[in-house]
């Protein structure tokens, strides 16, 4: 079979599976079995394939209609430009995460803290686009904490990112930031049945959500990011579409100003942030 039957074929199989666009995902895994950029594939359209390539292939395809997520099966997911490595110990790394990006780099900061680090894209990513930096990233799990360490070698920063194993800021030393970051768990439980598949059946169900109505997290964060905060300190968080006047009001009961919620390019609220003063 030439890669163009084997593409139809997987497309095929993929659509019955219930994947929403399984041409591209079928284009993705192709390619990540070939070892080559998606751009090739048309013009190696009538080629076949190697024995191994195409076993590859097919263990890929059939992990997908199982629905588990993409950058899970290839190992890596874009984010901001950069690539990283992605394991079922952290969520994949989503588009709309990257406005907290944009905010927090409207801004200049010397110091970052990224509270519940993950794969390490918000934290790894600012170290990245401003070299004189320096962050700490915490995360109870520390299985993502390896997860990040690599993307911190693949990035060329690790000397510039520290990494802790911490329930929150618990185990944390004491220390203030210019700007702390996070993109907790905030879905509710209740809604957690809703989830695609992809997500609620292979990403990290601590890093979904928090249970109860999935506030409690930014309770935490915004009760203690003063006492690591510097004076003039920010603080930026992902929320749910549904949360924003609830966390909004948090800041400000916390005594941050310029409270402002931002919504993401869907025109959903995504991004919360404030300053200390």
């Amino acid at each position: 079979m030439t890669l163009t039957a084997r593409l139809a074929a997987a497309t095929r199989r993929l659509k019955e599976s219930g994947v929403a666009d399984p041409a591209r995902d079928a284009r993705v895994l192709l390619a990540a079995a070939l070892g080559i950029d998606r751009t090739r594939l048309t013009l190696m359209g009538e080629d076949d394939v190697t024995d191994a390539q195409f076993s590859q292939f097919e263990r890929m395809v059939s992990a997908r209609e199982k629905r588990q997520p993409v950058a899970q099966i290839i190992g890596k997911r874009e984010f901001f430009g950069l690539e990283f490595t992605v394991t079922p110990d952290v969520l994949d790394p989503r588009p709309e995460t990257e406005h907290l990006v944009e905010i927090a780099l409207e801004k200049p900061f010397e110091s970052v803290l990224d509270i519940g680090l993950g794969s390490g894209c918000i934290l790894l990513t600012l170290l990245h686009k401003t070299p004189d930096s320096r962050g700490v990233g915490c995360d109870v799990s520390a299985a993502a904490l390896k997860v990040a360490a690599v993307n911190a070698k693949r990035l060329g920063i690790e000397g510039r990112a520290e990494f802790v194993q911490s329930n929150w800021l618990d185990a944390l030393p004491e220390q203030r930031f210019d700007l702390i970051v996070s993109n907790p768990p905030y879905i509710a439980a209740d809604a957690m049945q809703g989830l695609a598949p992809e997500v609620r059946d292979w990403e990290p169900e601590i890093a979904l959500t928090p249970g109860g109505d999935g506030l409690e997290p930014y309770r935490i964060i915004t009760q203690a990011a003063p006492r690591w905060l510097n004076k003039t300190g920010r603080l930026i968080v992902e929320i749910g579409f549904d949360q924003g006047e609830a966390v909004a009001e948090m800041f400000a009961n916390e005594g941050f100003v310029n409270v402002r919620i931002s919504k993401d390019y869907a025109g959903h609220d995504r991004v919360i942030s404030g300053d200390l003063t």
